[in-house]
């Protein structure tokens, strides 16, 4: 059986990237470890996402249970800092009030952070193109 797909209330890019420094990344990491669904919190984390819940996972065996997902923060753990790039909320979510920056602005305020203060990713303009890749070189003669 093929789970349904997950429709989004609220959904946003963030450009440029939220970087969390690393100190504050580490602790972000502890606290959402110590929040965890099957702690008693409503955090549940992965190598790449951060997803919030309505409370801990109440099922049988450490099951969802009645547990609902209110939104998502999709995120890059790196050696020195966590990079946020993009956050959701689903349609439970906006019920219980929930928003795309109240859900980063919690998991950031842990720090004293929230996304509006959170240090930003450098963009860079893109390379310029290599101007000698589309010029024909003669072969080398053949003996």
């Amino acid at each position: 059986m093929v789970a349904p797909v997950q429709r989004y209330a609220q959904e946003r890019v963030i450009r440029p990237a939220a970087v969390v420094p690393e100190r504050a990344a580490r602790q972000i990491m502890q606290w959402l470890e110590d929040h965890d669904v099957t702690r008693g919190g409503c955090w549940l984390h992965d190598v790449s996402y951060v997803q919030r819940f309505s409370g801990p996972f109440d099922g049988p065996s450490g099951m969802r249970g009645t547990a609902v997902l209110l939104g998502s923060i999709h995120m890059v753990w790196d050696r020195w800092d966590a990079t946020i790039y993009r956050a959701n909320v689903t349609d439970e979510g906006v019920r219980q009030g929930m928003s795309v920056e109240a859900i980063c602005d919690e998991v950031l305020a842990v720090v004293g952070l929230s996304l509006r203060t959170c240090p930003r990713a450098d963009l860079v303009d893109a390379p310029v193109p290599d101007p000698f890749r589309n010029i024909p070189h003669p072969s080398p003669p053949t003996p």
